[in-house]
């Protein structure tokens, strides 16, 4: 009497073992995904557009912006917000 060993044959253990490691980089890959979405330190911020250059006034602007809030803030006083308005506006 002869043993069949189920009908697999070869081509079924070959597509067995291409399934296994596919699964396996699958695993791997989510992981590596995982820890880097992890690790990123700005997973709940979407990133936006640069900031606009310099020739449009985008960057002194948004300098202007912090500056204003600091001073809203009481993290300087009149004469520093002043002195460095001035400064800013110089250099554009």
């Amino acid at each position: 009497m002869m043993w069949y060993d189920g009908g697999w044959g070869w081509g079924g253990w070959f597509i067995m073992a291409i399934v296994m490691v596919l699964f396996w980089a699958l695993v791997i890959a989510g992981v590596v995904a995982l820890v880097r979405y992890l690790t990123s330190g700005h997973h709940g911020h979407p990133g936006g557009p640069p900031p606009p250059s310099n020739e449009a006034g985008g960057v002194s602007r948004r300098a202007e912006d912090l500056l204003a809030e600091r001073f809203a803030r009481g993290e300087i006083d009149e004469d520093e917000y002043k002195r460095r308005i001035t400064l800013l506006r110089e250099h554009r």
